[in-house]
């Protein structure tokens, strides 16, 4: 299960972050779990019911009235994905040839193009070398330096995304990475963690495109 910061789901909905604590603070409806650190982390269920607000206030209903409404409405339907990734590049920094291998075929069969880096140091120089738009951090890389990549990182505005097969979701929010997936993947839950974030799932394609 994916766990998105709440810099992500501000980006996703279109909705500030500082509105997004008050709405939490206010209707107690969509709570966020924290991180060892305060940090909000929120499920993809989550994120499914802010973008549901977010498009209710967004065409004129208060903000009371939408989370009245997501009460009523219930549990959430399952979103069904859509293709379009415009050849978006990836760059998987993952110390595991067989992990980096089982994620790069799922990612190349949806379209992105993926590059590879196998250390810290390589992903580093094929970020600066590349630019690319989303990158996936494996924490263990080179021996537990990949938070100090994450954090390098993030001040060039690229989205990350950290993988671990440690129970690692506070430790990704504290470094800032916008999503966080525990291993063994999920290639569904990996597929619907980058077209959240790059706004082209049924989700957040609607509200990211109209707030470009």
């Amino acid at each position: 299960m994916a766990l998105y910061s709440i810099g992500a789901v501000a980006r996703m909905t279109g909705v500030a972050v500082g509105t997004l604590r008050t709405w939490e603070d206010r209707y107690g409806l969509v709570v966020a779990s924290r991180s060892a650190g305060g940090q909000r982390r929120y499920s993809r269920d989550q994120l499914e019911q802010l973008m549901f607000v977010a498009r209710e206030v967004s065409e004129g209903m208060s903000p009371g009235d939408a989370h009245r409404l997501l009460s009523d409405r219930g549990s959430t339907a399952a979103v069904n994905l859509e293709r379009g990734t415009g050849g978006v590049l990836i760059l998987l920094a993952e110390r595991d040839p067989y992990a980096a291998s089982y994620l790069d075929y799922f990612l190349r069969t949806e379209g992105y193009r993926v590059e590879l880096a196998r250390d810290g140091d390589e992903a580093e120089r094929r970020f600066a070398a590349l630019s690319p738009q989303l990158v996936i951090v494996e924490l263990l890389l080179s021996g537990g330096l990949g938070g100090a990549l994450i954090e390098h990182l993030k001040p060039s505005g690229a989205l990350v995304i950290a993988i671990s097969p440690l129970a690692a979701g506070d430790v990704s929010a504290e470094l800032g990475a916008d999503a966080f997936l525990q291993k063994p993947i999920d290639p569904v839950a990996l597929l619907s963690t980058v077209r959240d974030l790059l706004g082209t799932s049924a989700l957040t394609r609607p509200r990211m495109h109209s707030t470009q």
